[in-house]
């Protein structure tokens, strides 16, 4: 059972991290490269990959919780302190995950044209550090099976 939930929790925590870190590095820049100077271009289509994702994430970050807790449960408590960071790392990440979707979003789908490169900077900067807190849960994770 153990390695069950196991590999939920880290086969979706991995698909986080991936798809954050593929939607941050790889998405995002070509898309800025192919509409060049056609931010409008580039904004639409962005809202559009964006669109209906949120509620996917949100599920994907509650069975990361879930089964993270059920790891917790199922061990025997060794290193509980780094699964409480793990914790920590998650609900920064998910709060940061929140603002985005519930204010950063509607405020950049009615932007004017003179405010959405401000907003699209300052995704950028939430999507990091995001992606940092995330990766940085994960690789806790790796560590604490290896102690």
């Amino acid at each position: 059972m153990t390695a069950f939930v196991a590999i939920i929790h880290a086969g979706l925590a991995a698909a986080w991290v991936g798809g954050m870190a593929y939607s941050l590095f790889v998405v995002q820049p070509k898309l800025k490269r192919y509409f060049g100077p056609d931010a409008a271009g580039r904004e639409s289509l962005t809202t559009v990959i964006a669109s209906g994702n949120r509620w996917k994430v949100v599920g994907l970050i509650a069975v990361i919780a879930l089964s993270g807790l059920g790891l917790l449960l199922l061990d025997d408590f060794a290193y509980w302190w780094i699964h409480a960071v793990k914790g920590l790392l998650l609900l920064m990440a998910t709060g940061i995950f929140w603002y985005v979707s519930w204010k950063h979003w509607p405020a950049r789908v009615f932007a004017t044209a003179t405010e959405v490169p401000a907003l699209q900077r300052r995704l950028i900067v939430l999507a990091t550090t995001m992606l940092g807190l995330a990766a940085l849960a994960f690789a806790l994770g790796v560590l604490a099976t290896h102690l």
